[in-house]
Parts: structure tokens; sequence; C-alpha cells
């Protein structure tokens, strides 16, 4: 597999869109401080080239075909990082959406957001819904960007509405189910992963996709996120396309 530099968003690659790739892949963007720290440089650099990786597998996927991907670009706990990292985070993300947006828009991407949105900063806010607006109506890959964002939060939330709906009369308690609650989450109508992938070696999913994550496989890559590159994200692809998924039953080959 080429590992050759991404420069724009194409046309899906037909020979990499057999049967077996997962449609929907999620990803835990780890080791941007450690890949700095490596080099002597400041963490910030490490985010810099952090956005760099990140374009490089957007388009990856993109080429791939893949329906969904989703990236965990801001958790509600990274909130507690020095003042200066999360400002520099957020330019970050206004920088990739001003910049990026009409390269991921004319590659007919759709942009959906999830996380909580209350109290974020209104220029960010904007930023964000202004992306799904204009993205809406594309019909190739989502791409779905959790932005203070916690799973421990989304199902709180989530269940709040659920109880507030029994409070109100229009739900009964009987009618609760595990189809409702898909639907108030965040993610609701966008299917489950079927691959998380988290680089820089860590092995836990930190808080994200926990309800969406529970028949997912998992993918622990060794490579930091600034490093991560069109062969690494081949290599996670292979290792999921040679699994045997098997959601609490027995495969064929088993029975």
């Amino acid at each position: 597999m080429s590992a050759t530099p991404d420069r724009s968003i194409t046309a899906p690659e037909a020979a990499r869109t057999a049967d077996g790739l997962p449609g929907h892949v999620a990803f835990i963007m780890d080791g941007n401080g450690r890949w700095a720290q490596a080099r002597g440089l400041p963490r910030t650099e490490g985010h810099r080239h952090g956005l760099e990786a990140l374009r490089r597998t957007v388009r990856h996927a993109v080429r791939l075909g893949l329906g969904y991907m989703t990236i965990y670009s801001f958790s509600s706990e990274n909130w507690r990082r020095p003042e200066t990292e999360v400002s520099f985070l957020m330019g970050l993300l206004r920088r990739f959406l001003q910049r990026d947006l009409s390269e991921i828009h004319n590659a007919n991407v759709r942009i959906r957001v999830i996380g909580q949105r209350e109290d974020l900063d209104s220029s960010i806010l904007k930023l964000l819904t202004d992306a799904e607006a204009l993205t809406r109506e594309n019909s190739g890959m989502t791409l779905v960007v959790a932005f203070n964002y916690g799973a421990r939060d989304e199902i709180t939330r989530a269940i709040r509405r659920l109880a507030q709906e029994v409070a109100s009369g229009e739900l009964s308690p009987e009618a609760i189910s595990e189809d409702a609650l898909n639907a108030s989450l965040d993610t609701a109508g966008i299917p489950d992963p079927d691959l998380i992938i988290r680089t820089s070696g860590e092995r836990r999913l930190s808080n994200f996709l926990m309800w969406q994550a529970a028949y997912s496989e998992l993918y622990f890559s060794p490579v930091l996120w600034p490093d991560f590159d069109r062969e690494a994200f081949d290599a996670a692809l292979d290792d999921y396309c040679g699994r045997d998924r098997r959601f609490g039953g027995l495969t064929a080959k088993a029975l």
C-alpha cells in the first residue's frame, strides 16, 4: 500500500471499496503532546501537525468511500487543560473549518457535530452550525465532529430528555427502550461505529461513544497521531477486515 502524500479530496478508489470495509470508522486522535515532546517542541506544534494528520485521514476516508467517519476533536474534559493550550486548540478548529470547509463541501461530505452546545463561545458555535448548514444536503461521507463531547454527558442528557417526556405524559415508562434512548442521543440517525481506532498505543475509550461502541471493533495503533498516515490507516482497515464479527452470536463456521 502506498504512503503517497494526500493533497486533495478525490473520488472514491474503486479498488479499496470491496466488501468487508467498515461503514463507520471513529478516531481517538491521541499522541500530539508526546509527538512534540519527543522532538523538543511545544505541545502546540504537536496539535498543529495533528491537524495535518486529520486532513490526510479525511481525504483517505473519502477516497475509500467510507460512509461515516467520527473524530474525537475536543472532549468535555479537555477544558481542564492550560488556558493557553485550549485557546490554541480553538484557533486550530477555526482554521480547519475556515480553510478546509470549502474542500470538504466540494467533496460532497456532510458535517454533523455532536456534543454539548450550551455555553459554547458564540463564534465557535456559529462556525460549527454554519458548517452543518452548508453541508446538510451533501450525500457523500458524513464527517461527525465530536466537540465538547463526553459519552457520560451525552447519555445523561438523553435520559433527562426521556424523563421530561415521561413527566409531561408524552411517554410512558414502559416505552423507554434501547431504540428510544438511541433516538435521544446526539448520534441519533448515525450508525454505530464498526471500528474505533485509537492512536499512540493507549488502550481505552476515554469517555468516547461508550453506548455506541457496544459491538465496535477496537484497534490500538502505536503510531502517534501527527504521524498517522494512509499506510497506518490501511493497516487498521486490513486488521479489521480479518476479524470475525459475531455481535454476541456464532459465525456460520462455528455452528
